[in-house]
């Protein structure tokens, strides 16, 4: 497991989080819930862990910037570091009584993602990373599937919700993998599918629509777990795009390759 200053920052804050929308889960029914958009909700959840992780990561790390599912950017003095902050990443599932949904926090360093935790209230799994020190799964390390062979290789997927734009692209994606890849799982939180990644639960994942809170931990703990990044081309512009391809050498070149030939 790792100890670091920063870990342990990030880790309380999660856990502290996760304790408020466990609690929220248990009493669904008397919950407020906005529509941001069709298909698209945020809750009092929502907004309740966001601003307990608001409050203790800049108690610990004053200065920092944010960028927040549901507050948005807050540029702090230090522009060197920022926190990439997803309080609930899997709102539809939390809010249909489904338990995978999690806490996301990343740590962006002078451009550059640094550290990653994600954690899941209801299953107590905590997944935390930090460059070049490794990934963790309840304080065991994580190493991305050894799986070489499309046939047999199980791929995440996010499918877009309606209002999203993007179907009939996904459409045409979907039917290319699924001549090409073993199977699909589409499990409605972008940050643990990239958790399930760098766990070798899923040999790849990627989606379209992203934003960088919903995914910088999840990189952090892919890259660390012995797995690769990019976006849908095989560039490195994931966090400008909301584009993002990630899996082990393998499987994650071949999804690349398979999707650029769709154009």
């Amino acid at each position: 497991m790792i100890n670091s200053p920063t870990i342990n920052v990030m880790t309380a804050a999660a856990l502290k989080a996760g304790r408020s929308l466990r609690n929220d889960f248990g009493r669904l029914p008397s919950l407020a819930v906005a529509r941001k958009g069709p298909g698209d909700f945020v809750s009092q959840a929502d907004k309740k862990a966001e601003d307990i992780l608001y409050a203790e990561l800049e108690k610990a790390r004053p200065g920092y910037s944010f960028r927040m599912e549901e507050s948005g950017v807050r540029e702090g003095v230090d522009k060197t570091h920022c926190w990439h902050v997803d309080p609930l990443d899997g709102t539809t599932n939390f809010l249909h009584g489904i338990p995978q949904f999690a806490v996301s926090i990343g740590l962006e360093r002078e451009g550059a993602l640094v550290a990653g935790v994600i954690y899941n209230p209801i299953t107590d799994d905590l997944y935390v990373a930090e460059k070049g020190q490794g990934a963790f799964h309840n304080n065991r390390r994580m190493r991305v599937s050894a799986c070489i062979e499309p046939a047999d290789a199980l791929i995440a997927i996010g499918i877009p919700h309606i209002g999203k734009a993007g179907a009939p692209q996904f459409l045409k994606e979907l039917a290319a993998t699924m001549a090409r890849f073993g199977g699909h799982r589409r499990m409605g939180a972008a940050a643990l599918d990239l958790a399930g990644v760098a766990a070798g639960q899923y040999e790849a994942f990627y989606e379209r629509g992203l934003n960088s809170w919903d995914i910088a931990a999840g990189i952090v703990l892919v890259r660390e777990a012995g797995g690769f990044v990019s976006d849908l081309t095989g560039g490195n512009r994931f966090l400008e795009t909301g584009g993002l391809v990630a899996g082990n050498e393998a499987i994650q070149r071949e999804l690349v390759s398979v999707l650029t030939r769709l154009g």
